[in-house]
């Protein structure tokens, strides 16, 4: 993965003139509460609707037992956003936040509490962050086979930047414990 698909594509911001490169995004979404599915499609067209985002690729829906979860946690169903994007990670970050509240995520101080939906940056081109807001690539993508293996199914051959091919990590996955859900279909308009 690189900072910039073709390095001969720029965007000039139309107010500032300032260049920005175009980086490809790796976005997980999730969701084990209320209308999952309504949730995830919500996500992605609301993702399809951010101006200078463009989304190239929705994987399949998965359903994962709860992981790190509070006991009594319901399935989750997953999916992973292919995009590139000129916005900075951090506008990205506000973006998929308001989407989640778009969806009335609950923040709460119980560690991966249930959740109406997540939407978390995975990788934002070779971008690495390590803030209290923002850690990038996600800290524990290589540990989450409900991430790896929807970017598989749309990117075989994809690195997660530091940790190495996703196919490697996916091998020391337990990917039994997801369900493919092919009865479930993010449409992409």
């Amino acid at each position: 993965m690189t900072e910039t698909p073709n390095p001969n594509i720029i965007d000039a911001d139309t107010l500032t003139g300032e260049m920005r490169p175009i980086r490809r995004v790796v976005i997980g979404l999730g969701s084990n509460l209320g209308e999952r599915m309504s949730a995830l499609q919500g996500a992605v067209d609301a993702l399809a609707d951010t101006p200078n985002v463009w989304i190239t690729g929705v994987s399949p829906v998965y359903e994962s037992e709860p992981v790190d979860c509070p006991e009594g946690s319901k399935k989750f169903l997953n999916a992973v956003v292919l995009a590139d994007t000129t916005l900075s990670a951090h506008r990205l970050l506000d973006r998929a936040l308001a989407i989640e509240d778009a969806f009335d995520r609950a923040r709460s101080e119980v560690k991966n509490s249930p959740r109406t939906l997540d939407v978390d940056l995975i990788v934002v081109g070779d971008r690495r962050s390590a803030t209290d807001a923002l850690t990038l690539p996600h800290p524990r993508a290589h540990q989450r086979a409900f991430v790896l293996k929807p970017w598989s199914d749309l990117e075989p051959d994809a690195e997660l930047p530091g940790a190495g091919p996703i196919a490697d990590l996916l091998a020391d996955l337990d990917v039994d414990a997801l369900t493919p859900r092919p009865d479930l279909v993010l449409d992409l308009e």
